[in-house]
Protein backbone atom coordinates (compact mmCIF):
# COMPACT_ATOMS: atom_id res chain seq x y z
CA UNK A 1 0.00 0.00 0.00
CA UNK A 2 1.61 3.66 -1.35
CA UNK A 3 0.35 6.60 -1.06
CA UNK A 4 0.31 8.75 -4.16
CA UNK A 5 -1.54 11.99 -5.25
CA UNK A 6 -4.74 13.30 -3.77
CA UNK A 7 -4.82 10.73 -0.93
CA UNK A 8 -5.31 7.69 -3.68
CA UNK A 9 -4.15 4.21 -2.14
CA UNK A 10 -2.86 2.26 -4.67
CA UNK A 11 -3.65 -1.14 -4.96
CA UNK A 12 -1.53 -2.58 -8.43
CA UNK A 13 -2.19 -0.66 -11.31
CA UNK A 14 -5.73 0.23 -10.25
CA UNK A 15 -6.20 2.65 -7.13
CA UNK A 16 -9.35 3.88 -5.13
CA UNK A 17 -9.70 7.70 -4.21
CA UNK A 18 -12.18 9.20 -1.55
CA UNK A 19 -13.14 11.79 -3.99
CA UNK A 20 -13.05 10.29 -7.86
CA UNK A 21 -13.87 7.00 -7.12
CA UNK A 22 -11.97 4.26 -8.97
CA UNK A 23 -8.73 5.91 -10.93
CA UNK A 24 -5.90 4.58 -12.71
CA UNK A 25 -2.58 5.83 -11.70
CA UNK A 26 0.06 6.60 -14.11
CA UNK A 27 3.43 5.01 -14.31
CA UNK A 28 5.94 7.54 -15.10
CA UNK A 29 4.89 10.34 -12.19
CA UNK A 30 2.39 8.53 -10.45
CA UNK A 31 -0.98 10.95 -11.18
CA UNK A 32 -4.38 10.10 -11.85
CA UNK A 33 -7.07 10.39 -14.26
CA UNK A 34 -10.86 11.27 -14.53
CA UNK A 35 -12.55 11.78 -17.87
CA UNK A 36 -10.72 11.14 -21.41
CA UNK A 37 -7.67 11.23 -20.36
CA UNK A 38 -4.57 10.58 -17.54
CA UNK A 39 -2.64 13.45 -16.58
CA UNK A 40 1.11 12.97 -16.96
CA UNK A 41 3.83 14.65 -18.16
CA UNK A 42 4.51 16.93 -21.19
CA UNK A 43 7.40 15.48 -22.55
CA UNK A 44 9.01 11.67 -23.08
CA UNK A 45 12.34 10.21 -24.11
CA UNK A 46 11.82 9.01 -27.56
CA UNK A 47 14.48 7.27 -29.35
CA UNK A 48 14.25 8.65 -33.54
CA UNK A 49 15.82 8.82 -36.71
CA UNK A 50 16.57 12.41 -37.31
CA UNK A 51 17.10 11.61 -41.01
CA UNK A 52 17.43 9.13 -43.48
CA UNK A 53 20.90 6.84 -43.24
CA UNK A 54 20.88 8.28 -39.73
CA UNK A 55 21.66 6.33 -36.62
CA UNK A 56 19.32 5.79 -33.57
CA UNK A 57 19.56 8.53 -31.24
CA UNK A 58 17.77 9.43 -27.75
CA UNK A 59 15.87 12.55 -27.59
CA UNK A 60 13.52 14.49 -25.70
CA UNK A 61 9.89 15.01 -27.36
CA UNK A 62 6.65 16.57 -26.91
CA UNK A 63 4.24 13.74 -25.62
CA UNK A 64 1.76 13.51 -28.95
CA UNK A 65 -2.42 14.33 -28.40
CA UNK A 66 -4.34 11.90 -30.27
CA UNK A 67 -6.82 13.14 -33.02
CA UNK A 68 -10.64 12.29 -32.23
CA UNK A 69 -10.22 8.67 -33.89
CA UNK A 70 -7.10 7.84 -32.08
CA UNK A 71 -5.68 6.59 -28.63
CA UNK A 72 -2.59 7.57 -27.08
CA UNK A 73 -0.86 4.93 -25.67
CA UNK A 74 1.55 4.69 -22.51
CA UNK A 75 4.11 2.13 -24.15
CA UNK A 76 5.19 -0.84 -22.03
CA UNK A 77 7.35 -2.91 -24.42
CA UNK A 78 8.06 -2.51 -27.92
CA UNK A 79 9.70 -5.39 -30.40
CA UNK A 80 13.24 -4.49 -32.73
CA UNK A 81 12.22 -5.81 -35.86
CA UNK A 82 14.23 -6.05 -39.12
CA UNK A 83 11.23 -4.15 -40.92
CA UNK A 84 12.69 -0.87 -39.12
CA UNK A 85 15.29 -1.15 -41.48
CA UNK A 86 12.49 0.52 -43.46
CA UNK A 87 12.22 3.60 -41.42
CA UNK A 88 16.25 4.01 -41.05
CA UNK A 89 17.30 3.98 -44.56
CA UNK A 90 14.11 5.70 -45.72
CA UNK A 91 12.79 2.78 -48.39
CA UNK A 92 9.45 3.80 -48.28
CA UNK A 93 7.64 7.08 -50.52
CA UNK A 94 6.33 8.69 -48.26
CA UNK A 95 9.16 8.26 -45.32
CA UNK A 96 9.38 11.21 -43.46
CA UNK A 97 12.35 12.45 -40.90
CA UNK A 98 12.31 12.84 -37.57
CA UNK A 99 10.85 9.56 -37.26
CA UNK A 100 10.62 6.94 -34.50
CA UNK A 101 10.80 3.33 -35.42
CA UNK A 102 8.97 0.45 -33.72
CA UNK A 103 5.86 -1.53 -35.11
CA UNK A 104 5.91 -4.32 -32.15
CA UNK A 105 3.66 -1.87 -29.68
CA UNK A 106 2.25 -3.53 -26.31
CA UNK A 107 0.98 -0.70 -23.81
CA UNK A 108 -1.99 1.28 -21.71
CA UNK A 109 -4.54 3.73 -23.21
CA UNK A 110 -3.19 7.21 -21.57
CA UNK A 111 -5.80 9.32 -23.61
CA UNK A 112 -8.52 8.88 -25.81
CA UNK A 113 -10.05 10.79 -28.70
CA UNK A 114 -12.67 12.73 -28.94
CA UNK A 115 -14.56 10.61 -31.48
CA UNK A 116 -13.47 7.18 -29.55
CA UNK A 117 -16.20 4.89 -27.96
CA UNK A 118 -15.94 1.72 -25.96
CA UNK A 119 -13.00 1.96 -25.36
CA UNK A 120 -11.24 2.32 -21.52
CA UNK A 121 -8.08 4.79 -20.02
CA UNK A 122 -5.62 2.11 -18.30
CA UNK A 123 -6.84 -0.54 -20.93
CA UNK A 124 -4.10 -2.95 -22.09
CA UNK A 125 -3.82 -2.73 -26.28
CA UNK A 126 -1.52 -3.39 -28.86
CA UNK A 127 -0.30 -2.05 -31.73
CA UNK A 128 1.25 -3.85 -35.13
CA UNK A 129 2.13 -3.10 -38.51
CA UNK A 130 -0.82 -1.26 -39.51
CA UNK A 131 -1.50 1.79 -37.49
CA UNK A 132 -4.82 2.87 -39.10
CA UNK A 133 -6.10 3.97 -42.50
CA UNK A 134 -2.84 4.23 -44.72
CA UNK A 135 -0.41 4.26 -41.90
CA UNK A 136 2.64 2.52 -41.00
CA UNK A 137 3.50 2.08 -37.44
CA UNK A 138 7.26 3.46 -37.00
CA UNK A 139 7.09 4.68 -40.98
CA UNK A 140 4.69 6.92 -41.69
CA UNK A 141 3.45 7.29 -38.31
CA UNK A 142 5.89 7.79 -34.95
CA UNK A 143 6.08 3.88 -33.17
CA UNK A 144 6.70 2.74 -30.40
CA UNK A 145 10.38 3.04 -29.63
CA UNK A 146 9.08 6.02 -26.96
CA UNK A 147 7.40 6.35 -24.18
CA UNK A 148 4.30 7.33 -25.37
CA UNK A 149 2.57 6.94 -29.41
CA UNK A 150 -0.84 7.50 -30.80
CA UNK A 151 -2.86 5.03 -32.61
CA UNK A 152 -6.32 4.85 -34.35
CA UNK A 153 -8.59 2.49 -32.92
CA UNK A 154 -9.22 0.60 -35.98
CA UNK A 155 -5.20 -0.28 -35.44
CA UNK A 156 -5.66 -1.65 -32.43
CA UNK A 157 -5.84 -5.54 -30.57
CA UNK A 158 -7.47 -5.85 -26.69
CA UNK A 159 -4.67 -7.66 -24.83
CA UNK A 160 -5.11 -9.46 -21.35
CA UNK A 161 -3.55 -6.70 -18.56
CA UNK A 162 -1.93 -10.15 -16.27
CA UNK A 163 1.06 -11.42 -18.99
CA UNK A 164 4.43 -9.58 -19.60
CA UNK A 165 4.21 -6.77 -21.71
CA UNK A 166 7.87 -8.05 -23.29
CA UNK A 167 6.84 -11.64 -24.18
CA UNK A 168 3.17 -10.32 -26.06
CA UNK A 169 4.78 -7.41 -27.88
CA UNK A 170 6.61 -9.95 -30.83
CA UNK A 171 3.39 -10.99 -31.18
CA UNK A 172 2.58 -7.80 -33.29
CA UNK A 173 4.75 -8.30 -36.19
CA UNK A 174 6.86 -11.57 -36.38
CA UNK A 175 4.12 -13.57 -34.64
CA UNK A 176 1.03 -12.17 -36.97
CA UNK A 177 3.01 -13.02 -39.36
CA UNK A 178 4.57 -16.61 -39.28
CA UNK A 179 0.39 -17.09 -37.88
CA UNK A 180 -1.29 -16.15 -40.47
CA UNK A 181 1.09 -17.27 -42.90
CA UNK A 182 0.61 -20.50 -42.15
CA UNK A 183 -3.29 -20.04 -42.11
CA UNK A 184 -3.62 -18.87 -45.33
CA UNK A 185 -0.94 -21.43 -46.64
CA UNK A 186 -2.35 -24.49 -48.75
CA UNK A 187 -0.94 -26.70 -45.98
CA UNK A 188 -3.42 -28.63 -44.07
CA UNK A 189 -3.18 -30.61 -40.52
CA UNK A 190 -0.95 -33.38 -41.22
CA UNK A 191 1.19 -31.83 -44.04
CA UNK A 192 4.73 -31.73 -43.72
CA UNK A 193 5.85 -27.90 -43.43
CA UNK A 194 9.14 -27.26 -43.61
CA UNK A 195 10.60 -24.06 -41.16
CA UNK A 196 13.67 -22.23 -42.74
CA UNK A 197 15.43 -20.52 -39.73
CA UNK A 198 14.98 -20.33 -36.32
CA UNK A 199 14.90 -17.27 -35.19
CA UNK A 200 12.82 -14.02 -34.40
CA UNK A 201 10.39 -15.52 -36.53
CA UNK A 202 11.24 -18.96 -36.77
CA UNK A 203 10.89 -19.26 -33.38
CA UNK A 204 7.39 -18.40 -33.23
CA UNK A 205 6.74 -20.19 -37.20
CA UNK A 206 7.67 -23.44 -35.43
CA UNK A 207 5.43 -23.40 -32.50
CA UNK A 208 2.35 -22.19 -34.43
CA UNK A 209 2.87 -24.82 -36.69
CA UNK A 210 3.15 -27.61 -34.19
CA UNK A 211 0.57 -26.43 -32.24
CA UNK A 212 -1.92 -26.20 -36.05
CA UNK A 213 -1.33 -30.00 -36.51
CA UNK A 214 1.62 -29.87 -38.98
CA UNK A 215 4.24 -32.77 -39.49
CA UNK A 216 6.98 -29.58 -38.44
CA UNK A 217 10.81 -29.87 -39.71
CA UNK A 218 13.03 -27.03 -38.70
CA UNK A 219 15.72 -26.61 -41.33
CA UNK A 220 18.86 -24.53 -40.39
CA UNK A 221 22.71 -24.77 -39.29
CA UNK A 222 24.39 -26.50 -36.23
CA UNK A 223 23.79 -29.74 -34.94
CA UNK A 224 23.69 -27.34 -31.51
CA UNK A 225 19.95 -26.70 -32.80
CA UNK A 226 18.48 -29.75 -32.67
CA UNK A 227 17.81 -29.82 -29.52
CA UNK A 228 16.14 -26.16 -29.42
CA UNK A 229 14.13 -26.93 -32.83
CA UNK A 230 12.89 -29.88 -30.64
CA UNK A 231 11.61 -28.29 -27.50
CA UNK A 232 10.06 -25.52 -29.64
CA UNK A 233 8.34 -28.53 -31.07
CA UNK A 234 10.00 -29.57 -34.56
CA UNK A 235 9.45 -33.40 -35.54
CA UNK A 236 12.31 -33.41 -36.76
CA UNK A 237 15.38 -31.38 -38.18
CA UNK A 238 17.33 -30.88 -40.84
CA UNK A 239 20.96 -29.69 -40.50
CA UNK A 240 21.71 -28.07 -43.40
CA UNK A 241 25.79 -27.74 -42.76
CA UNK A 242 25.90 -31.37 -42.53
CA UNK A 243 22.87 -32.72 -44.62
CA UNK A 244 21.18 -31.71 -48.20
CA UNK A 245 17.72 -30.42 -47.04
CA UNK A 246 16.45 -31.19 -50.40
CA UNK A 247 17.30 -34.94 -50.16
CA UNK A 248 16.08 -35.12 -46.74
CA UNK A 249 12.58 -33.12 -47.13
CA UNK A 250 12.01 -35.27 -50.87
CA UNK A 251 12.90 -38.89 -48.62
CA UNK A 252 10.08 -37.53 -46.46
CA UNK A 253 7.59 -37.00 -49.88
CA UNK A 254 8.40 -33.39 -49.90
CA UNK A 255 7.09 -30.47 -48.16
CA UNK A 256 3.77 -29.49 -48.73
CA UNK A 257 4.61 -25.82 -47.53
CA UNK A 258 8.14 -24.40 -47.04
CA UNK A 259 7.91 -21.71 -44.83
CA UNK A 260 11.15 -19.59 -45.42
CA UNK A 261 11.94 -16.90 -42.18
CA UNK A 262 15.55 -16.65 -42.47
CA UNK A 263 16.95 -13.73 -44.97
CA UNK A 264 19.09 -15.40 -47.19
CA UNK A 265 18.05 -15.65 -50.94
CA UNK A 266 20.70 -18.18 -51.69
CA UNK A 267 19.61 -20.94 -48.57
CA UNK A 268 15.44 -20.22 -50.13
CA UNK A 269 16.98 -20.84 -53.48
CA UNK A 270 18.33 -23.97 -53.00
CA UNK A 271 15.66 -25.50 -50.79
CA UNK A 272 13.16 -24.79 -52.93
CA UNK A 273 13.45 -28.61 -54.82
CA UNK A 274 12.58 -30.07 -51.56
CA UNK A 275 9.01 -29.34 -52.15
CA UNK A 276 6.81 -31.73 -53.06
CA UNK A 277 4.06 -32.28 -55.38
CA UNK A 278 1.97 -28.80 -55.50
CA UNK A 279 4.15 -27.88 -52.61
CA UNK A 280 4.30 -23.97 -51.86
CA UNK A 281 7.13 -21.95 -50.96
CA UNK A 282 5.81 -19.24 -48.74
CA UNK A 283 8.59 -16.24 -47.82
CA UNK A 284 7.70 -13.63 -45.00
CA UNK A 285 11.09 -12.03 -45.00
CA UNK A 286 12.22 -9.02 -47.53
CA UNK A 287 15.84 -8.53 -48.64
CA UNK A 288 17.38 -6.83 -51.63
CA UNK A 289 18.95 -9.93 -52.88
CA UNK A 290 16.94 -11.92 -55.87
CA UNK A 291 16.04 -15.46 -55.86
CA UNK A 292 17.63 -17.92 -58.29
CA UNK A 293 15.01 -20.01 -59.88
CA UNK A 294 13.97 -21.36 -63.45
CA UNK A 295 10.51 -21.38 -64.74
CA UNK A 296 11.24 -25.44 -64.51
CA UNK A 297 11.28 -25.84 -61.29
CA UNK A 298 7.60 -24.36 -60.88
CA UNK A 299 6.36 -26.57 -63.70
CA UNK A 300 7.91 -29.83 -62.01
CA UNK A 301 5.70 -30.41 -59.48
CA UNK A 302 3.26 -27.37 -60.34
CA UNK A 303 5.26 -25.69 -57.37
CA UNK A 304 4.65 -21.96 -56.40
CA UNK A 305 5.41 -18.65 -54.13
CA UNK A 306 4.11 -16.50 -52.50
CA UNK A 307 4.81 -13.63 -49.98
CA UNK A 308 2.99 -13.07 -46.59
CA UNK A 309 2.72 -10.07 -44.64
CA UNK A 310 0.39 -9.70 -41.52
CA UNK A 311 -0.63 -6.83 -39.43
CA UNK A 312 -4.35 -6.36 -39.57
CA UNK A 313 -5.71 -5.91 -36.16
CA UNK A 314 -7.88 -8.82 -36.94
CA UNK A 315 -4.98 -11.04 -37.56
CA UNK A 316 -3.68 -10.12 -34.70
CA UNK A 317 -6.71 -10.88 -32.39
CA UNK A 318 -6.30 -14.27 -34.03
CA UNK A 319 -2.76 -14.83 -33.07
CA UNK A 320 -3.42 -13.52 -29.55
CA UNK A 321 -6.36 -15.62 -29.04
CA UNK A 322 -4.40 -18.54 -30.54
CA UNK A 323 -0.68 -17.77 -28.71
CA UNK A 324 -3.04 -17.74 -25.33
CA UNK A 325 -5.10 -20.83 -25.87
CA UNK A 326 -1.73 -23.20 -26.69
CA UNK A 327 0.40 -21.42 -24.78
CA UNK A 328 2.68 -20.26 -27.81
CA UNK A 329 5.59 -17.47 -25.74
CA UNK A 330 7.75 -15.38 -27.60
CA UNK A 331 11.53 -15.96 -26.32
CA UNK A 332 13.09 -12.04 -25.43
CA UNK A 333 15.93 -10.55 -24.41
CA UNK A 334 14.78 -6.68 -23.12
CA UNK A 335 16.91 -3.84 -23.43
CA UNK A 336 15.86 -0.47 -21.78
CA UNK A 337 14.76 2.34 -23.97
CA UNK A 338 18.23 4.29 -23.91
CA UNK A 339 20.03 1.19 -25.15
CA UNK A 340 17.88 0.68 -28.54
CA UNK A 341 20.62 1.03 -30.57
CA UNK A 342 22.48 -2.12 -28.87
CA UNK A 343 19.13 -4.08 -29.02
CA UNK A 344 18.58 -3.05 -33.07
CA UNK A 345 22.62 -4.01 -33.79
CA UNK A 346 22.33 -7.14 -32.16
CA UNK A 347 19.44 -8.27 -33.75
CA UNK A 348 20.56 -7.19 -37.33
CA UNK A 349 23.71 -9.39 -36.33
CA UNK A 350 21.63 -12.43 -34.98
CA UNK A 351 23.05 -12.16 -32.09
CA UNK A 352 19.81 -12.40 -29.78
CA UNK A 353 17.84 -15.15 -28.66
CA UNK A 354 15.88 -14.82 -30.35
CA UNK A 355 13.95 -11.25 -30.11
CA UNK A 356 15.11 -7.69 -28.79
CA UNK A 357 12.62 -6.15 -26.87
CA UNK A 358 12.38 -2.63 -25.88
CA UNK A 359 10.80 -1.76 -22.27
CA UNK A 360 10.20 1.00 -20.52
CA UNK A 361 10.08 0.79 -16.82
Amino acid sequence: MVKVKDSTIETGRWAFNAALGKVWVGRANREVWKGRQILQKKMMMAVEVKERGGPLRLVERKVPEPSPHQVRIQVEACGVCHGEVMAIEGHHPRAQYPRIPGHEVVGVIDALGTAVEGLALGQRVGVGWIAGPGEITGLTIDGGYAEYMVASVDALVRLESESDASLLAPLMCAGVTSFSALKHSIARPGDLVAVLGIGGLGHLALQFARRAGFHTVAVSRGSEKARLAEALGAHGYIDASREDPVKVLQEWGGARVILATAPSAKFISQVFEGLGKNGQLVTVIGGNEPLTLNPSQFLNGRRSIRGWTGGEAGDLQETIAFSRLTGISAMVERFPLSNAREAFARMMAADVRFRSVLTMT
